[in-house]
């Protein structure tokens, strides 16, 4: 599938700002089963300075800046990507990943190797995930048994956010903490992905948080997705000998052909799709629009 994607976020400041800095983490991935065919981000006003970097994740990121009086920011990233999970290893296909149990992956991750030690940083508290609770670890401990195997354990923690949490986008914002959704069991996307990423750490397995989108219109004869107005995030769970595997905890599924990934980190804070800072004084208004149909 070849995908046409547009993203745009908006800006409206009552008193106007005089200068600006932003990151934009914009731009799709190309990794194994995703290629990014073509890729723009237009910025209004014009900035005057911007630049282009690959961060500590190998993200890539845009720095702009704009020095000049403006009463409203525009930012739009056009993307064409083309998915084909045929192309990704499938888990479905190597029994011996299927088979690594808990006990047996955290002596792998004991390794000195450098890919090993590059997996390890996400074991670690991150600024949005720092501490463990006895509520995630109990939660954890349901599916997750020291000779289970973490693909079949990680799997059935997709389902059981899914089945125990409720979407409501009205209950969090990007500040709230796990805590207090994993109390009330609502939230958005990145909640239920990061309460997984909670849930793994606390298990001493590393968790990924990814950051991108999933298909605005669905294939003839299924239902939309949730998440689809807006950028979209799940988890990771790296198994050893194996690689990442991705979870859809919000829509209880393994992200293929209807999911695009644009960056990954330790959780929301490492990767949002614009963050800054203005000077300025009173309210502002922002709005977030986001589109993916099938290329003509």
């Amino acid at each position: 599938m070849v995908f046409k994607l547009s993203h745009t976020t908006s800006y409206k400041y009552d008193s106007g700002v005089t200068f600006c800095h932003n990151i934009a983490t914009l731009k799709p991935k190309t990794i194994v089963g995703q290629t990014l065919l073509d890729y723009k981000l237009d910025i209004s006003p014009m900035p005057t300075e911007i630049s282009e970097k690959i961060d500590f994740f190998g993200n890539v990121v845009t720095r702009f800046s704009i020095q000049q009086h403006h009463k409203e920011l525009k930012v739009t990233a056009s993307s064409i990507v083309e998915i084909d999970s045929s192309l990704k290893p499938d888990i479905y296909q190597s029994v011996d990943a299927q088979k690594i149990t808990l006990q047996q992956a955290i002596q792998e991750l004991k390794s000195i190797e450098p890919n090993i030690l590059e997996v390890r940083q996400f074991i670690l508290e991150s600024i949005l995930i720092a501490k463990i609770t006895p509520e995630i670890k109990e939660y954890a401990g349901v599916s997750f048994k020291p000779n289970r195997p973490i693909f079949e354990a990680a799997y059935e923690l997709m389902q059981r956010i899914y089945t125990d949490f409720e979407f409501d986008p009205e209950f969090t914002n990007v500040a709230t903490p796990i805590h207090d959704v994993m109390k009330e069991k609502k939230g958005v996307c990145q909640d239920f992905a990061q309460i997984a990423i909670a849930c793994l750490r606390s298990v001493g397995l590393p968790g990924r948080y990814i950051s991108g989108y999933i298909e605005t219109l669905p294939p003839p004869g299924k239902e939309k997705l949730i998440g689809t107005d807006a950028s979209h995030a799940w988890f990771s769970l790296y198994i050893p000998k194996f690689g990442w595997v991705d979870f859809d905890p919000t829509n209880n599924q393994l992200p293929k052909d209807q999911h695009i990934t644009v960056s990954w980190g330790r959780d929301y804070y490492d990767v949002p799709p614009l963050k800054g800072v203005i000077y300025s004084t009173g309210k502002n208004k922002m709005n977030v629009s986001v589109d993916i149909r099938p290329a003509v």
